[in-house]
């Protein structure tokens, strides 16, 4: 169990799809073009984040191509990249993991995401049923794992078939990249616990958490396997608790009661993932419950697939409520905001102090006025102010 007063992990998110200020809105929404992925990475990876997740879908920007444009833009930040088995072949995305391992220096985590809408998997040519996608996805990542390990894989299974398939670079990490990996289903863990690294869980109550993280370790020490646990949450952070719930209020103050049964009747219409239902069930697609736990805000998903939760509060707060997580088992968080630039500063200025998280003062660091003196020189043009040390 991870110790509540140790440094959590933190990643960020890169909104491969879009970013904005209010949901269900079309104003102030910024396109996903590369200079502003860029503006969000750089300052991630001066905060003191370790790294950022790059989502995966139909309605996203291809997550490799796109973390190999980041990680040329960064010096620490690391990468979680999705893997969806079925678009391409073991041996293919072995290839992709094993070059962005090395031109990003050993700075790639790998995301097994299976999917959950049918037909956007039928859309990439994957026509396989809720628990089958689970039995593929494990044939997948037998041959994927052989190649990176041994550099040559032979299968015969009943999804992957390989003869002789070749991997000509090892990775920079040994004996590969971290595996990640998110699923609620009993078919879900049973491939988790056989396969990955680090399990991850939607940002429901803890007292939830708990039980799956429970019920994810038993299942690996049955495999003689050890799993860690990483959770998947907004966040909403402000100087005190007041100011942070009313910025919740104006996240969805566009929202109207049309546009949230038309989100929830598309989520039940297109996705058979269990996950899926049990962060739809939080809030129920209703506006007066929005509050599921202290502080856990389940507005975003109203008309957010996947991560709906919020945590929202002042620094204290927040922290104490992640040390919760921590205490039954926690120790990785990827987080997200509206919009994912400011918000990044913002729990890094705010809540990383609390969590303990060491910035990059040396580069942070100016050595100018700015805080420091209780009148401004203004530059250059400043004129003759009188500058007063502050104390």
């Amino acid at each position: 169990m991870t110790a509540s007063s140790d440094p959590i992990n933190f990643l960020w998110f890169i909104p491969t799809s879009g970013d904005g200020t209010y949901l269900g809105s079309t104003d102030l929404n910024r396109a996903p073009e590369i200079g502003y992925l860029t503006q969000i990475a750089q300052a991630v990876d001066r905060l003191g984040y370790s790294g950022v997740l790059l989502p995966t879908g139909v309605a996203c920007e291809e997550s490799f191509v796109m973390a190999s444009a980041l990680a040329a833009k960064t010096e620490k930040l690391q990468f979680l990249v999705a893997i969806r088995p079925g678009t391409a072949s073991p041996a293919y995305y072995a290839r992709l993991a094993t070059t962005l391992d090395r031109i990003s220096n050993g700075r790639l985590l790998l995301n097994i995401v299976v999917g959950g809408s049918p037909a956007e998997l039928a859309g990439d040519g994957i026509h396989l049923e809720h628990d089958e996608r689970y039995a593929h996805a494990d044939e997948f990542f037998h041959v994927f794992e052989e190649l990176l390990e041994k550099g040559v894989a032979s299968y015969d299974g009943k999804y992957i078939k390989a003869t002789d398939a070749r991997l000509g670079f090892p990775s920079v990490q040994t004996p590969r990249p971290p595996l990640y990996f998110g699923g609620s289903s009993d078919a879900g863990i049973d491939f988790a616990v056989g396969r990955v690294d680090k399990y991850l869980t939607w940002g429901e109550p803890p007292v939830q958490v708990a039980e799956k993280v429970q019920k994810v370790r038993a299942a690996a020490a049955g495999k003689g396997r050890d799993v860690s646990f990483g959770i998947r949450l907004h966040f909403i952070v402000r100087e005190t608790d007041e100011e942070a719930w009313e910025a919740a209020d104006r996240l969805i103050r566009h929202l109207d009661d049309e546009t949230i049964a038309e989100a929830q009747e598309r989520f039940v219409k297109e996705s058979d993932s269990v996950g899926q239902k049990r962060m739809a069930a939080l809030h129920g697609g209703r506006r007066d419950k929005l509050e599921v736990s202290p502080n856990l805000w389940a507005g975003i998903g109203l008309v957010r697939a996947g991560a709906g939760t919020a945590l929202v509060g002042s620094p204290k707060t927040v922290a104490a409520r992640l040390r919760e997580y921590q205490e039954v088992g926690i120790d990785t968080v990827i987080g997200s905001g509206y919009p994912h630039l400011e918000e990044a500063y913002r729990v890094a200025e705010l809540l990383f102090p609390e969590l303990g998280i060491e910035r990059d003062e040396q580069r942070l660091s100016f050595n100018n006025e700015f805080g420091r003196r209780k009148v401004f020189a203004g530059g250059s043009h400043g004129g003759n102010l009188k500058v007063v040390s502050g104390s």
